[in-house]
């Protein structure tokens, strides 16, 4: 038999049949071994893949298409650090001696120790993703009770806090999570939805449905008080763990193990939560179909034979938006319980996003359609673009696919990727009449990732830039200490005198910050750093962030790394602690906005004043 040498083989075998199944090691000596195996040993797809299976980490959240060997060896052994990052937060991580205002401005680090590399924000608690699929929880899932209400109970309350991160202990490994208001949500590894009211009982989803091939879970996304996902079918299906029947079933099934002493789901000396699981065998409500939509002739793109199908979703108030395969953004609302599917419909609204200068989006209700909006020289016609009289008009894009979009509270955000990245924000109040904003700052960035808190947002850029804007947020913008920084720059006071007051009453914020302005994750260096922001997340008051440090000099140059100082209660009694797991950069604050129980076991939340625009 003749010999076959390795590099005979097709290229797309070697891709996809033989390398990512080679140990690190091997590939990196493959690539002394020819040009050929140099390049394919560099092949992003094969570095996606080796970070998928060996560090559970997708890049789920970004539009990142590259760079994906740099990051597995940031993961794997960094000349630096690994961190994950936050800002902000309800409670606070430094000594009461140091906070003279509100909020931790300040992106503060501990070295991780769990290769944890997926984080998302609720809105006081942080679920943090390893890389063996185990979920970490900290804070508390259901704050409205107050700080102390369960300290006594195990994690089978809703209101009880995990002080220090803890594991979760669920059967199988963990793919994805999302958060909402009060509740959780995520998919294993062998497709099971779970659903979490309180972490140590969960619930799964056992609908026969969800058996059938076709409706195999793709994405898991949590709106306000809701969860949903994205079935390999391009359906959606909806529930409502707080309300209507799936509500009272949890209810129910609550009271039932409230009378049993071995079901109060106590953490463990090793800081496991020992998860006990029960079936849900209500049906969760689908979606109608999307209606028949137009070719997008403005992407460049041409429709295919392939249908035209749902491909990703996110979620906020009562609202979900969806993305096509073709780059049709649409809308479905009416979701503030089970009484509203068989009454919504998804709405087209590319046509508002793409050709409108769109910064407040409408939120349509019914069956109104845009067709003015219908051709991409609509937006080419915004002043950003074509004033001539703009000296700091941006170029404009050639052509426009909406990728990717994130969601959360009252604003949805859709965005294209490349050197001409687009980046557009929409809400659920406007109306097609309202006024439109772009926000120049973020237009041809090469922008990733977007991400919307309460009333911050951030933007994670290709060459790993984290840009903050937004109001104060108890901090989590991260741009600094406001005590500390020169007046008038963003993140600080307006002017000496304001700083003066602030620093005097304690209780003063500086404005907000209208353009987006970069993060940086070295406050507490003695010298400056370089440092590599890989995704973001953000939600209430609070930011988190994964960040590689770069610099491997001076490693001894941080002031207070690898220990988090105790957790302080903040001012606001119904405040709940979030504390970072080993490895986390906190920036802000959690959302305190009101919120609480409403009839039923619905949920009010109330709407800031002054500037709740995220802008």
């Amino acid at each position: 038999m003749a010999k076959i040498n390795i590099g005979d083989l097709p290229i797309e075998l070697l891709l996809d049949d033989i390398l990512p199944f080679l140990p690190v090691a091997d590939l990196l000596h493959l690539t002394c071994c020819s040009k050929l195996f140099s390049v394919l040993c560099s092949d992003d797809t094969l570095w996606k893949h080796k970070l998928s299976e060996d560090y559970n980490f997708s890049g789920e959240g970004t539009a990142r298409t590259s760079g994906w060997k740099f990051i597995y060896r940031g993961l794997f052994k960094p000349r630096g650090e690994l961190y994950l990052s936050s800002f902000g937060g309800q409670w606070q991580t430094w000594p009461s001696s140091q906070l003279k205002i509100s909020g931790t401005s300040v992106p503060h680090a501990v070295i991780s120790q769990r290769r944890s590399h997926y984080l998302t924000v609720q809105r006081r608690s942080f679920h943090a993703l390893d890389s063996e699929g185990k979920l970490h929880v900290w804070g508390t899932l259901n704050g409205t009770w107050g700080p102390y209400t369960a300290d006594s109970q195990g994690f089978a309350s809703p209101a009880k806090q995990a002080k220090v991160p803890h594991c979760l202990k669920l059967p199988s490994a963990v793919r994805s999570v999302s958060c909402g208001r009060l509740h959780s949500s995520c998919l294993d590894s062998k497709n099971k939805i779970w659903t979490f009211t309180a972490w140590g009982r969960p619930f799964y989803l056992t609908s026969p449905i969800l058996a059938d091939p076709e409706y195999m879970p793709k994405q898991i996304e949590c709106g306000w008080t809701f969860s949903s996902m994205l079935t390999k079918s391009g359906d959606v299906f909806v529930w409502w763990p707080f309300n209507g029947a799936m509500g009272e079933a949890v209810e129910r099934k609550m009271q039932d193990m409230d009378s049993q002493d071995d079901m109060r789901a106590y953490a463990t000396d090793e800081l496991e939560i020992p998860c006990i699981a029960w079936g849900m065998d209500i049906m969760p409500a689908r979606l109608t179909p999307i209606p028949a939509l137009p070719e997008l002739t403005s992407t460049g793109k041409i429709q295919e034979s392939k249908p035209v199908a749902l491909i990703q979703i996110a979620a906020f108030d009562n609202h979900i938006v969806g993305l096509t395969n073709y780059g049709h953004v649409l809308k479905y609302g009416a979701l503030h319980d089970q009484t509203g599917p068989p009454h919504g419909r998804w709405e087209y609204v590319s046509k508002i996003l793409l050709e409108a200068p769109a910064w407040e989006v409408s939120a349509i209700n019914g069956s109104t359609q845009l067709p003015q909006f219908s051709e991409q020289e609509k937006i080419l016609q915004h002043p950003v673009f074509s004033d001539p009289n703009n000296g700091d008009k941006l170029k404009p894009p050639g052509r426009i696919q909406i990728t990717h979009l994130s969601a959360n509270f009252d604003h949805f955000i859709a965005y294209s990727t490349g050197d001409s990245s687009v980046v557009l924000l929409g809400n659920t109040e406007t109306t097609p009449d309202s006024p439109a904003k772009i926000i120049p700052e973020l237009q041809n960035r090469s922008i990733i990732s977007v991400v919307i808190g309460d009333y911050h947002n951030a933007a994670l850029t290709v060459n790993g830039k984290l840009l903050t804007w937004g109001q104060y947020s108890n901090g989590a913008l991260g741009l600094g200490d406001p005590l500390s920084l020169e007046p008038g720059t963003p993140g600080g006071f307006a002017t000496p005198r304001d700083r003066t007051i602030a620093e005097q009453n304690r209780r003063a914020e500086p404005p907000a910050v209208s353009v987006p302005t970069e993060v940086r994750f070295d406050h507490k260096s003695k010298k400056p750093r370089e440092r590599f922001c890989v995704s973001v997340t953000a939600a209430g008051w609070h930011t988190g962030a994964l960040v590689i440090d770069l610099d491997n000099e001076d490693e001894d140059d941080e002031e207070e790394v690898g220990e988090a100082p105790p957790p302080r209660l903040n001012s606001d009694p119904s405040s709940s602690p979030v504390i970072p797991l080993p490895g986390i950069f906190r920036i802000g604050h959690a959302g305190r906005g009101g919120m609480g129980r409403g009839i039923g076991g619905g949920i009010w939340r109330g709407r800031r004043n002054a500037g709740g625009d995220t802008s």
